[in-house]
């Protein structure tokens, strides 16, 4: 039986796929450079967040639970906006917003350790709320708002596909 190669990764629109991997790092200083400064602010936000409404020990943890369910759901909006705007998105704009600030504002490791302080305080209901809720409510945000944004959009992405098609 002969095997099948699988299909190629796919590759991230902001590096290109004719970068070879000994030039990655070329020509890639301001994308490093708005990814950290976009971390940086998204960061500082969850950080404030989670100063303003801090999580007693052995609750649900909401202010995570909300922060990641409002970066997953600006997110979905964001990737469908530049997804359909592409051309005419400035090459930084996905890193900047996408990866940077909403990667920064949005956590997975302080979602981990508030499921794993929850099984160890003996809340097992409550973590696995934690755990499969935060999931299931990422990927609803993500799929519902991108949705969202599309059809809310529809009008002026068609605009700018049809003033593409008439150059």
């Amino acid at each position: 039986m002969k095997r099948r190669d699988p299909a190629p990764e796919p590759v991230d629109p902001d590096v290109g796929a004719d970068v070879p991997a000994s030039g990655l790092w070329d020509g890639q200083g301001p994308v490093f450079a708005v990814v950290a400064a976009g971390g940086a602010l998204g960061a500082v936000a969850r950080y404030g967040a989670a100063v303003l409404w801090p999580t007693a020990g052995g609750q649900f943890p909401w202010t995570t639970f909300l922060v990641n369910v409002v970066g997953c759901a600006l997110i979905g909006v964001l990737m469908a906006v530049v997804a359909e705007l592409r051309p005419h998105t400035h090459r930084l704009v996905r890193p900047f917003l996408g990866t940077g600030v909403l990667g920064g504002f949005t956590t997975f490791s302080t979602y981990a350790m508030d499921v794993r302080a929850l099984f160890v305080a003996e809340r097992y209901a409550v973590a696995g709320a934690c755990l499969f809720g935060t999931m299931a409510a990422a990927v609803l945000t993500v799929w519902g708002s991108a949705s969202l944004a599309r059809y809310a959009l529809r009008e002026r992405f068609a605009a700018v596909a049809e003033a593409e098609g008439a150059r």
